[in-house]
């Protein structure tokens, strides 16, 4: 077994809530508080979250993490 982490980002929009809801559907848990920063090259908003997921198989950096 493996507790594997992603940091998921996107500009602050609901497109950032609605990634953050399906790794939440898809069984991955939040892990440590939201981060934001302005983005001056662009500005907008990031957003970041991290999350975690233990999974059954052992951790490879080949594993996609977004489809576990």
């Amino acid at each position: 077994m493996s507790t594997l982490y992603r940091f998921l980002t996107e500009d602050d929009s609901s497109e950032f809530c609605h990634k953050v809801s399906a790794a939440l559907a898809q069984g991955w848990e939040l892990y440590g508080d939201p981060q934001y920063t302005y983005d001056h090259a662009n500005g907008v908003l990031r957003c970041g979250q991290g999350v975690i997921k233990t999974v059954g198989a052992e951790y490879s950096p080949d594993m996609k993490l977004g489809a576990q």
